[in-house]
């Protein structure tokens, strides 16, 4: 049986190669809108950050999305993407990889 290809995607905060799966993405649309895109299929610029709360708490002390995007981000964002990434590295642990 033929081995499935598994598509990798770069953590911006790390940048390290990671299974995109065991990614979030966070979009930026037309209107410059900076938004958690957990479908993967939101229209826009997309960036992929691991399940990793550490590094987001690094990334809000470095405004790292900020550059990335090239825009100001609010604190809130920052919060809700360390909310989110806990919650789903939690739930990781719980119930195993997908």
């Amino acid at each position: 049986m033929k081995k499935r290809k598994i598509p990798m995607r770069k953590d911006i905060l790390t940048e390290e190669m990671q299974p995109k799966k065991s990614m979030v993405r966070i979009v930026k649309n037309k209107e410059g809108e900076i938004s958690l895109d957990p479908t993967g299929k939101k229209p826009g610029r997309g960036a992929y950050v691991s399940l990793n709360p550490e590094a987001v708490k690094a990334a809000k002390a470095k405004k790292t999305i900020d550059r990335v995007f090239e825009a100001k981000i609010p604190e809130s964002f920052y919060d809700e993407l360390f909310e989110y990434v806990d919650h789903q590295k939690a739930r990781q642990e719980l119930f195993g990889n997908d």
